[in-house]
């Protein structure tokens, strides 16, 4: 989560598009994008599956702006704009990079071969 505020701050200073009132509200924000990429995105997925696959995957950067856009609705009193699609395209390019580059990455621990629970 702090790697998509982080994210949402660069998208702040690099894009016209997109702002905070506040640094804090890009945390609230990142809060917001991880429930929603929890419990609405996976349904959006399931349900696009015939555009995502006739695109060859492109779709789901359309769905990741679109979750963004959902984003922006639910902050109140416009602490979180964006100023469109593209704007929340461009920002969910950002986030996807950021997190693809700086994500945690799950790592088996090996003891004499065995592999270890944790």
């Amino acid at each position: 989560m702090m790697i998509t505020a982080l994210a949402l701050i660069v998208g702040d200073w690099w894009l016209d598009g997109v702002s905070f009132s506040q640094p804090w509200i890009a945390l609230v924000t990142a809060l917001v994008l991880a429930l929603l990429n929890t419990f609405v995105k996976p349904l959006i997925v399931v349900l696009t599956i015939p555009a995502t696959i006739f695109t060859y995957g492109i779709f789901l950067l359309v769905i990741n702006a679109a979750i963004i856009l959902i984003a922006k609705e639910i902050i109140p009193n416009n602490n979180f704009r964006v100023d469109g699609f593209w704007s929340a395209l461009w920002l969910s390019l950002i986030i996807s990079f950021a997190n693809s580059l700086f994500g945690s990455r799950v790592q088996v621990i090996r003891n004499n071969g065995e592999d270890l629970e944790n």
